[in-house]
């Protein structure tokens, strides 16, 4: 293959990337090529299952999010860093709110390690157990409806108990990290989201670079409702501009 054939496949990705579903004359357009070349390229690209073709158009293809337990076996030591790196940013904070997955349970074994005489509000079954172990921690767990493969609690009795308190973060992961903004795979998951964000006076999002540029069904915010991103690599290419457009302040966490 060319180098400005793998240039062009790169800028289709990047652009269905931003704007999810395109037609093919708005790709030849922005990418100043003819719509013939732009349909070759999407045939190639489907059949790398990378995007699925529609009538007149392609789709980027979302990649499914394995349940909890296979997650727990993945990009372990970025996990850890990024814990290590987002907890100190807590520091002074009374009251956290605490999402669900893999990366946040890690956050909140850190904070277990880290603070004391706090009060954490979260869904997860998986962080209130980390947090157990601290006795100067008090846990209140949000009831709703159990979702066994995420360990966590949704619907909307979750999002009613919520809205009755405050706190100083929520502190957030995601299945994927669009130039669009933050996404879960669950819908239910990005409502109880929504929910910690509004409740909260400031916003961290901990994801690792496994969810750069994918897309996942439900955003949940815009990055210009996100205060930090921890991670453990530098953003590049159109999730970079987003981030910096948007003002997000990047933590790098080193592994």
């Amino acid at each position: 293959m060319s180098r400005k054939k793998v240039a062009r496949h790169k800028a289709i990705i990047d652009e269905l990337t931003i704007n999810p579903s395109m037609r093919v004359s708005e790709l030849a357009k922005t990418l100043q090529v003819t719509t013939e070349t732009i349909r070759r390229d999407l045939e190639e690209l489907a059949e790398q299952n990378l995007i699925s073709r529609t009538y007149g158009g392609a789709l980027l293809r979302q990649a499914a999010e394995p349940v909890l337990n296979e997650r727990h076996k993945a990009n372990l030591a970025e996990r850890a860093a990024i814990a290590k790196k987002a907890a100190p940013m807590l520091k002074g904070a009374k009251v956290l709110m605490i999402g669900s997955g893999v990366t946040t349970v890690e956050v909140a074994k850190r904070i277990a390690y880290e603070m004391n005489n706090i009060t954490v509000i979260t869904h997860a079954f998986g962080v209130a157990t980390v947090l157990s172990f601290n006795p100067t921690i008090k846990v209140i767990i949000a009831p709703g409806v159990y979702h066994g493969e995420e360990g966590a609690t949704h619907g909307s009795q979750t999002c009613q108990f919520l809205s009755d308190y405050t706190a100083d973060w929520a502190i957030l992961g995601a299945s994927s990290l669009a130039p669009t903004g933050p996404a879960d795979a669950l819908t239910d998951a990005a409502d109880v989201y929504k929910q910690m964000i509004r409740q909260s006076a400031n916003t961290m999002v901990v994801a690792d670079h496994s969810k750069f540029d994918r897309l996942a069904t439900a955003r949940y915010a815009r990055w210009n409702e996100i205060d930090h991103l921890v991670t453990d690599r530098q953003p590049s290419g159109p999730l970079k501009k987003a981030l910096t457009a948007d003002k997000v302040n990047i933590s790098e966490a080193a592994t």
